[in-house]
């Protein structure tokens, strides 16, 4: 045997081992492309129902925000009526019933025959976070 033809029996063991490795690839990959498929298939089986779910419940939030601004502007609609009426009935009955107290006071003044030379003794307050509290009680709050 000469160099031509041990190198051409080389070429030769080489070639069929490259050609073997790339047939197990290609299988290889044949089974990988054939599983991707699958997969790719069984989503879809998936995600058809699960997107017509989804647009269901974003029909469903439509129509309960619809519902929910119906009634935000309602009520908006009856504050403002109340707040009228309350403006009303204070500017109707606002003036004539500090006037009856007034006039009310002024009876039990007159009545009560007290003698404006001495002033009625008032017991004394103090204040502790915006409340006024009697005396009595003040004192009791420093003894204990």
């Amino acid at each position: 045997m000469s160099g031509g033809e041990v190198a051409g029996i080389l070429v030769a063991v080489f070639w069929a081992i490259l050609v073997s490795f790339l047939a197990v690839a290609l299988a290889r990959l044949a089974q990988t492309l054939k599983a991707t498929t699958k997969l790719v298939a069984d989503v879809t089986d998936q995600a058809v129902p699960l997107l017509a779910d989804a647009s269901t419940a974003v029909r469903s939030a439509q129509t309960q925000l619809e519902r929910v601004d119906a009634i935000a502007s309602d009520v908006q609609e009856v504050t403002s009526n109340a707040s009228a009426l309350s403006s009303t009935v204070a500017s109707t009955f606002g003036g004539p019933l500090v006037k009856v107290a007034a006039f009310g006071y002024g009876v039990r003044r007159a009545l009560g025959g007290r003698d404006e030379a001495t002033p009625a003794k008032t017991p004394r307050r103090a204040v502790i976070v915006g409340r006024t509290v009697p005396a009595t009680r003040r004192g009791k709050r420093k003894k204990g």
